[in-house]
């Protein structure tokens, strides 16, 4: 089972030097958090966090691996290769919260949960447009998808005739 606990950072005992941490997160992690998308993959996660300045870090975070998406042709599963790097400025404050790129964080408190913030990333590393490589969708799947593309195009028009109202434009255009 993954533990989520490896991935909450204790920002009031960070001194001089950066936290860099390592992760490599596999289907258990995608499978932990409630509400994810995306159920599995193996993703290589590096993260820094260095004090800055008074009460305020600068968090890195590095993605690179591969995830589990719907095909948007065929509906089968396939691997997405995901890469991304995520940079974000952690402030400690009265009540935790989000400001554009700058996070604040509880100062009683002084956990940063980076669980969400990995995952995030992750899922904007994802192309908006997800397709298999050519030739290795669902070979039914895609023989029907173009079967009902080639019906519905023709909306039961000859494809030699042309629309009577276009017919009449075009007898227009040449009594000229």
């Amino acid at each position: 089972m993954f533990s989520f606990e490896n991935l909450k950072i204790d920002l009031l005992a960070i001194k001089d030097d950066p936290v860099e941490l390592s992760l490599l997160l596999d289907d258990e992690y995608f499978q932990g958090l409630d509400d994810a998308e995306i159920q599995s993959g193996k993703v290589n996660a590096s993260l820094s966090i260095r004090k800055a300045v008074d009460g305020e870090f600068a968090f890195t975070l590095r993605i690179e691996g591969v995830v589990t998406v719907t095909c948007d042709l065929c509906l089968d599963d396939m691997e997405q290769p995901v890469e991304g790097e995520s940079s974000f400025i952690i402030r400690l404050g009265q009540e935790g919260g989000t400001e554009d790129d700058i996070i604040v964080v509880d100062e009683n408190d002084g956990v940063l949960d980076t669980a969400w913030l990995i995952y995030e990333t992750i899922a904007l590393a994802i192309p908006i447009k997800h397709v298999h490589a050519p030739g290795k969708c669902n070979a039914a799947m895609t023989e029907k998808l173009q079967e009902l593309s080639a019906t519905r195009s023709g909306d039961g028009v000859a494809e030699n005739e042309i629309d009577p109202r276009w017919a009449k434009l075009q007898q227009l255009s040449q009594n000229k």
